[in-house]
């Protein structure tokens, strides 16, 4: 897990799923000088996850931001150890860049902590209290405030949504959407279209199970 080093406006940016033009179109809009955190399920489903993986490593080398780790960056990683050719983006990348992706991707964290609150891509277990990748329902009913805001992915919606204590910052860019940065200092949204609705068509808003 990754901890702030200082003191600093942070921008936890939703599920980009492979749209490389609204993930640069956001980046014109954000702050040049604040930290990025990628709240993971940056790749899959949108019309360029390599450019999209790409862009988002070049920042992380910079220091300007954070990738966290998401079920589908999971699921690759799965991929890659087993060298499954099967996965879409394996067969993208080609044998090299699939290990040299799968070194970067092991590295990715599974939340970031700032001062009162928490990133992670989908919430944490109530049992167990740690970082879960697909956890829904049992956080959300479950969450007891123990580590401030928890600013989190993984389920679309319409705009922003605010649980207590939960922020909910997937705003579907894949399937027409926007995309989605929320700043948990300020409580300020930026958002740019996602995927225009004659491209995203193609890509039907997936049941909760499968996100």
């Amino acid at each position: 897990m990754t901890t702030a080093s200082r003191r600093a406006h942070h921008w936890v940016i939703g599920d980009v799923h492979g749209c490389d033009a609204a993930l640069e179109a956001l980046l014109q809009k954000l702050p040049s000088d604040d930290r990025l955190i990628f709240c993971g399920d940056a790749i899959n489903r949108g019309p360029n996850t390599p450019a999209v993986m790409e862009r988002i490593w070049e920042l992380v080398e910079s220091g300007r931001a954070v990738w966290l780790r998401g079920n589908h960056e999971q699921d690759l990683i799965n991929a890659l150890q087993g060298e499954s050719l099967q996965h879409e983006i394996v067969r993208e990348l080609g044998p090299t860049r699939a290990q040299l992706w799968l070194r970067r991707l092991s590295q990715l964290p599974m939340a970031y902590w700032g001062e009162g609150w928490v990133a992670t891509h989908a919430g944490f277990d109530p049992s167990s209290w740690q970082p879960d990748l697909r956890v829904r329902m049992g956080f959300w009913q479950n969450y007891d405030g123990r580590f401030g805001d928890v600013v989190i992915g993984h389920t679309p919606g319409p705009q922003v949504r605010h649980l207590p204590q939960i922020v909910m910052v997937d705003t579907g860019a894949c399937y027409g959407g926007d995309l989605s940065a929320y700043c948990p200092e300020t409580r300020t949204v930026i958002s740019v279209p996602g995927l225009q609705p004659s491209s995203a068509d193609n890509l039907r808003t997936p049941s909760l199970s499968r996100c």
